[in-house]
């Protein structure tokens, strides 16, 4: 059994680095001095145990901190490490890995991971991760709000109709059912007020909520519920680095010769950019021809229509990402050429 090794007084006056990996569950935190890594040391990835491992890295002073950027479970941690003072880097995930190939490393576990992190910060120069702006972090919290209330509402809509279902239903049930869904939406409509109150006071977040309403599928409810996702992440993520964060990346599972699952999308990354992605992608496909043409073309090659629906949303991400970058409206003969049929 590993025990951890301490930091004590005189340590803090070595340069330290700290490399911390972060999972949905567990932190794995590894401290490195003088080219030597401590024993790694496991939290929850919860609030309470996030604060304990923040306040033990503010008592190391001068330490430099380095995480990778992983889906959701990376942010909250950042942002607490940021606010403490604590000098830290954000990689994105391919610069961990080429260097994790660079380092020759043979072995893949949590602490080896952290330990990699801990040797990046120690040997690379220092570029400090940049907090999203405050009312970047208030527009997620406004859309995940937006995105409970919905659920809560969906969920009361399917109450109202079982309970219509039987006459033995009491009016007065009734009646509080009907009340319960008008309450929810008006929490929705007065929370969606707030946010794009809150995106009309920034230009940066006007332009971008223009330019995601230029795509037929994406009102203003679903622009917020990605902009509330889409612009924490970071700067220099890829198109295909923003489809993995979101899970929507298709894995194919084979062992040998006799083992061949179907592909299926990853669903291990950020759920709310699935959830936010599904109906824009449901209505693109009914709306816009270039859309509907690129479904179809999916379904009479043999994707399921769900499979197909996913493939859309993976592709209006890669859209979104090209139109934000170049800060262009969405082009939908760029999405999928459709095409010309010769007469016969």
């Amino acid at each position: 059994m590993n025990i951890p090794q301490k930091e004590t007084a005189s340590d803090t006056k070595q340069p330290l680095f700290a490399g911390i990996d972060v999972g949905a569950e567990e932190l794995v935190l590894v401290i490195r001095k003088k080219n030597n890594s401590l024993n790694p040391q496991t939290f929850s990835n919860t609030p309470s145990d996030r604060a304990r491992l923040v306040n033990k890295l503010v008592k190391l002073s001068g330490i430099i901190v380095c995480l990778e950027a992983t889906g959701v479970y990376h942010f909250d941690l950042s942002i607490a490490l940021h606010d403490a003072g604590i000098s830290l880097m954000v990689l994105n995930p391919k610069a961990s890995h080429n260097f994790a190939k660079v380092l020759m490393k043979n072995s893949k576990t949590d602490a080896v991971d952290a330990n990699t992190l801990a040797e990046y910060a120690e040997r690379m120069a220092f570029v400090a991760w940049t907090r999203p702006s405050t009312e970047k972090i208030s527009l997620r919290s406004l859309a995940r709000r937006i995105h409970s209330l919905s659920k809560q509402k969906a969920a009361a809509k399917n109450h109202l109709h079982a309970l219509t279902a039987t006459t033995e239903t009491p009016k007065a049930v009734l009646k509080d059912a009907s009340l319960a869904i008008s309450q929810l939406e008006k929490r929705i409509d007065n929370l969606t007020t707030a946010a794009l109150l809150l995106i009309a006071k920034h230009p940066e977040l006007a332009r971008i909520l223009h330019l995601l309403i230029s795509i037929k599928g994406i009102a203003e409810t679903s622009a917020i519920a990605l902009m509330g996702e889409l612009l924490l992440l970071p700067h220099d993520l890829s198109h295909r680095q923003w489809v993995k964060f979101a899970g929507l990346d298709p894995q194919a599972f084979e062992s040998g010769k006799s083992v061949h699952k179907k592909t299926r999308i990853a669903k291990s990354g950020n759920a709310h950019i699935r959830a936010a992605l599904y109906m824009p992608a449901l209505s693109a496909k009914e709306h816009d021809p270039h859309v509907k043409a690129y479904f179809q073309h999916l379904v009479d090659n043999g994707k399921l229509p769900l499979q197909a629906v996913c493939a859309v949303m993976r592709k209006l991400l890669h859209a979104i990402h090209g139109m934000l970058k170049h800060n262009q409206p969405f082009d939908n003969s760029r999405f999928y050429a459709i095409p010309i049929l010769e007469n016969s």
